[in-house]
């Protein structure tokens, strides 16, 4: 009876739609993403068929492709269009501000980008004069996209990027002194609670992507 009411809490509630917001952003690029591993494990050194040349494209994809994917793909479905492109160039601010894969940032500016502009849409459409309208939507757009990659690239990207390096020296440490066991120690609470998706796409996803190029 306990184990019920902490599963169905609306707190946990929140947690799993926020799974699914993730889980959003990811699974309509799957085949892109196959695409890439198929990539790097016939390319990179460590592949089947190493290719100096061909190898090269294994990182910039995974650099720059796919967090502005994933941003696009999160605004996309919060505001339209628009919310994709601002969620693409807010993205960027968080690319450009570290040197590791962003593909976490992406899962944070890209909605946070995209509600923004939403929200002010909701506030100003209506207020619109008759052919003012693209003026409006383009340098509306513009500023919030602006002031979203500085902040991205001063805070998100930094805080992202520490929280990343955390989080793979501890995997790495369990790894290296045979604990992999304590991992289910986190991980099985958050699934028995039906937050695979927070777990899969949140974190276990990007520490994954950063690793491909260098392990296979």
């Amino acid at each position: 009876m306990g184990n019920s009411k902490i599963a169905n809490s609306p707190a946990l509630a929140k947690i799993r739609k926020f799974g699914g917001v993730m889980s959003g952003m990811v699974m309509p690029n799957l085949g892109a993403f196959v695409g890439w591993g198929l990539m790097a494990a016939i390319f990179i050194p460590n592949g089947w068929f190493p290719n100096e040349k061909l190898g090269q494209m294994v990182g910039p994809i995974l650099n720059y492709f796919f967090p502005l994917l994933i941003g696009y793909t999160a605004g996309y479905n919060i505001h339209g269009q628009r919310g994709g492109v601002i969620a693409a160039f807010a993205t960027m601010g968080v690319i450009v501000g570290s040197e590791i894969t962003m593909i976490s940032g992406a899962m944070v500016m890209g909605p946070l980008s995209s509600w923004l502009l939403k929200k002010f849409d909701q506030k100003v459409q209506h207020r619109i004069k008759p052919g003012f309208e693209m003026f409006v939507n383009n340098f509306s757009l513009g500023i919030i996209g602006l002031l979203c990659a500085i902040f991205a690239y001063m805070t998100v990207g930094p805080v992202i990027r520490v929280l990343i390096v955390i989080i793979t020296s501890g995997v790495n440490w369990c790894t290296s002194h045979n604990l992999l066991p304590l991992l289910s120690v986190f991980m099985a609470p958050a699934q028995v609670l039906f937050l695979n998706n927070v777990v899969n796409h949140g974190i276990l996803a990007p520490i994954g992507f950063a690793q491909v190029p260098e392990l296979g």
